[in-house]
């Protein structure tokens, strides 16, 4: 089935489309989708990688996945949270929104589901989306004092162990004093957004996607005082691997046998930095993890009737570059929603009733108890 190499008219409108090509399902909603954009008037790009699965003659390939997000408008992504994070790394510099169909198993960061497959393809050929911004986290490695490298995260930047028998040694700093030296598996850094991933596994809080802050969550720590923490955004937060094999240097320590040097040093580290489960930077004994909040945040697109839905406004903020932002309000009704629908929480019994908003004036009338 031939296709088109990418190259947009003038003034053409151009969405990205990324998908989970190892999933059938993704495939079969990916050339929907491909094939409602095409038919309403807008380009569609695929990346180059992906093309030969999706097969459809209505996309365009992108020379490059870095060429894939020049003048395009949106990136809809199709899979899992893991296929998300894939595409934001192309988005994130491009400033694009990541709208999110979702085929994966819980799916936080994802819009929409299946069954909203042409519900997406309506609301984006019409340029009816919301944006959200979500707060990222920016992470340098120093080695010796020196900066040897740089990365990013959406969910969280994790210091943990490269091996099951064996623990990490590390002391957390925040804001330039130490707080606690820890053997561990891990301490996992997160932002709100990441707050319901690896996070949340490791025992730390949900917390809504409008809050800013930054969250220090400890894994399976040996310590008395091991709580996840929340802290400012504008904190900067640090781990510092004190050596290894971290799981034989915290042991000598309990048991009086061979222990680190005076500085608390030993040779090696096995120990290792993720971000977002993706980028992966070995750490050396001695390592500096320092984090702090990103420069740039992720803009994640929501469908325009979130707006209708909770607000009764008639329209959501068109264009063609969807760029209506989504309101507080809007965004924390709409992620308790998807608490409640993604984990089954029981809120039987439940006797509130949904705000309307009142037009200028308008006093708002008694409520009862029993609506």
């Amino acid at each position: 089935m031939k296709q088109r190499q990418a190259a947009s008219a003038v003034g053409t409108r151009t969405v990205l489309v990324v998908a989970h090509t190892g999933r059938e399902a993704a495939v079969r909603s990916a050339r929907f989708v491909v094939d409602g954009l095409a038919a309403a008037g807008l380009a569609v790009r695929v990346l180059p990688g992906e093309a030969a699965e999706l097969a459809s003659p209505a996309a365009q390939i992108a020379a490059t996945p870095a060429e894939a997000v020049v003048g395009a408008e949106l990136v809809v992504v199709i899979g899992g949270d893991g296929t998300l994070l894939r595409a934001a790394e192309l988005a994130r510099p491009a400033g694009l929104p990541l709208l999110g169909v979702n085929l994966g198993h819980v799916g936080f960061l994802a819009e929409a589901d299946p069954e909203d497959l042409a519900e997406v393809v309506d609301q984006v050929a019409a340029g009816r989306c919301l944006v959200e911004q979500r707060m990222t986290i920016d992470v340098t490695v120093r080695a010796n004092g020196s900066v040897t490298d740089t990365t990013w995260a959406l969910n969280e930047a994790t210091v943990e162990k490269t091996a099951r028998e064996k623990m990490v040694d590390v002391v957390v700093e925040v804001d330039g004093r130490p707080l606690s030296r820890w053997g561990c598996d891990g301490v996992v850094f997160a932002t709100p957004t990441g707050s319901t991933a690896y996070a949340f596994s490791a025992g730390g809080p949900v917390v809504w996607p409008e809050v800013e802050a930054l969250l220090v969550v400890p894994i399976s720590a040996h310590a008395l005082f091991a709580r996840p923490m929340v802290v400012s955004p504008d904190s900067e937060l640090a781990a510092e691997v004190i050596g290894g094999p971290p799981g034989r240097a915290y042991q000598a320590g309990l048991t009086g046998g061979a222990t680190p040097g005076a500085d608390g040093q030993t040779d090696a580290s096995g120990t290792v930095l993720w971000c977002d489960g993706r980028r992966r930077v070995d750490l050396p004994a001695g390592a500096r993890v320092e984090v702090r909040r990103g420069a740039r945040p992720v803009l994640l697109a929501r469908l325009g009737r979130a707006s209708e839905e909770r607000d009764g406004a008639g329209s959501a903020s068109a264009g063609p570059a969807g760029t209506g932002p989504a309101g507080p309000e809007q965004a924390g009704g709409l992620f308790t929603d998807r608490l409640v629908a993604k984990f089954g929480l029981p809120v039987q019994g439940w006797r509130g009733q949904a705000r309307t908003r009142l037009a200028p004036g308008q006093r708002e009338e008694g409520r009862s108890g029993d609506a």
